[in-house]
């Protein structure tokens, strides 16, 4: 038998209502968010996305290139900031290039007794720097106290040191047409001259001493002047010195190739202007041992020196020479005074008599007889300052003419400091009561011009004891050395 089917609507029935009345609406079916889904559908919604794309990747494309955009408005306005703040370095690069003031070499304001009390004529407004206590006063260029900034001069000037001139200036504003000289420059003002040899030692202990604190830095260049006067050389003796110290011959600076009212700055710069009179004893020491060494290795004069300790023991080797002078303070009698200690040095065995004159000897002849004395007889003069190459606890012995006690002032004693400085023993000196009489009374300083050239005799009776007793001490000397056998090191600060 057929069923007859009913309709969906009726087939649904209330258990508790079987009767349902016919007015009421039919219940339909809600549908879900995914009704709507359909792969065609999600296709053309994909084409869609990827058209807006591209669309707006063009017009990007097309606004950066647009002058009018937005991007390249800000581009245009860092490239204004850009130029506003080079234009703004420039122009305080220019105001600090013009405020850079040259002020002269030679303080006039310091002139007569102002420079003995603690001032000096030579770039007078600036500081001297003390690293440690008894230890080198110096300026150094750039450094934290000159804030960075350059040492400039100006002026070759060899007459009169006001007319050369000083300043600083920042490397990025150097004064218009300035020469910049690169490397280290050492800038040394000295108060008497470079040709003497105690003298122009004694302006250049300060440098030697910078150079060994400073990891043995060498000069591309010195530049010299006396009371602010340009000078142009180094005397024979100190440039050798020098040569031996630094590894290289010292190269001076006059400015010859610079337009003259031009300024030279240095990139780096060290000025010394007190010689070595602010240091330490200790500090000196130092310093001396390397020039000592240096000159020694420089003159090559190891062969001679262990010739000679191979001929003789070390307690009994006694070097003694006689370093003679011409003219000026010279002795009246040479071979007198010669006779007195050939006498003397052959009493003792072991000791050997060397006579020398300075005025013919070459840098390296001197280090070499220095390297070989143990007692240095010879009267005051700059010849003494050579007591500093022989080795230390040596021994000197000076003679000086009339009239220097009362009036040859504290300049007298200085070879009494340098065997100090130095290591060396200064065992006195002999002072001639007998010379040229002074018209004006021999206590009057005018005398002083007739004794300072003074021709020195001879007292045989005291020269031979006095060598005597110094030949004595200096052989229980090295009798009580070798019994320490504490070698000493004899090796140079900086090779």
């Amino acid at each position: 038998m057929t069923m007859k089917k009913e309709a969906p609507e009726l087939a649904e029935r209330s258990s508790s209502n079987p009767k349902k009345p016919h007015h009421i609406k039919p219940h339909r079916p809600t549908l879900s968010p995914f009704s709507f889904y359909s792969p065609k559908l999600s296709f053309y919604i994909l084409s869609a996305c990827v058209a807006l794309f591209v669309i707006l990747h063009i017009q990007t494309l097309q606004t950066d290139q647009n002058p009018t955009s937005s991007s390249w408005s800000l581009k245009h306005q860092w490239q204004r900031v850009t130029n506003t703040t080079t234009t703004t370095t420039a122009t305080m690069a220019e105001k600090l290039r013009q405020a850079v003031t040259f002020l002269p070499l030679k303080d006039l304001r310091y002139a007569g007794p102002a420079a003995l009390q603690g001032h000096t004529w030579f770039m007078s407004s600036m500081y001297d720097k003390q690293d440690e206590e008894g230890g080198v006063q110096y300026q150094q260029f750039p450094s934290p106290s000159s804030h960075g900034r350059l040492l400039c001069l100006k002026g070759r000037d060899n007459h009169d040191g006001s007319w050369n001139s000083y300043a600083l200036a920042f490397p990025e504003a150097l004064p218009h047409n300035t020469t910049l000289m690169k490397g280290l420059t050492f800038v040394s003002y000295n108060h008497y001259n470079y040709d003497n040899i105690w003298h122009g030692l004694s302006a250049v202990v300060p440098f030697v001493s910078w150079h060994i604190k400073s990891s043995c830095a060498v000069p591309d260049r010195w530049v010299l002047y006396h009371w602010g006067e340009i000078r142009a050389r180094m005397g024979v003796w100190l440039g050798s010195l020098m040569e031996a110290t630094f590894s290289g011959a010292p190269r001076v600076e006059v400015f010859d190739d610079v337009e003259e009212g031009r300024a030279v700055c240095f990139e780096k710069a060290v000025v010394m202007r007190h010689n070595e009179g602010g240091m330490s004893r200790e500090k000196r020491l130092e310093v001396y041992d390397q020039m000592r060494c240096k000159a020694r290795l420089y003159c090559n004069v190891s062969w001679d020196e262990e010739n000679y300790k191979n001929t003789h023991s070390v307690t009994k080797r006694i070097g003694v020479t006689l370093f003679m002078r011409t003219g000026p303070r010279s002795f009246k009698n040479d071979t007198a005074v010669i006779g007195i200690f050939e006498r003397e040095c052959a009493k003792v065995d072991g000791c050997r008599l060397m006579v020398a004159y300075s005025n013919n000897l070459t840098f390296c002849d001197q280090v070499k007889v220095m390297s070989l004395t143990d007692i240095l007889v010879s009267p005051h003069g700059a010849q003494l300052t050579n007591m500093f190459l022989m080795n230390r606890n040596s021994s000197v012995m000076e003679f000086f003419p009339k009239g220097w006690l009362k009036l040859a002032g504290v300049g007298q004693f200085v070879y009494h400091w340098i065997a100090s400085w130095s290591g060396m023993r200064h065992k006195g000196a002999w002072r001639d009561p007998d010379g040229d009489t002074c018209l004006y009374g021999e206590d009057d300083r005018r005398c002083m011009s007739i004794y300072k050239h003074g021709k020195i005799g001879h007292n045989e009776t005291y020269f031979a004891e006095w060598t005597r007793n110094v030949i004595d001490e200096v052989k229980t000397r090295k009798i009580e050395e070798a019994k320490m056998a504490t070698p000493s090191s004899n090796g140079c600060s900086c090779i």
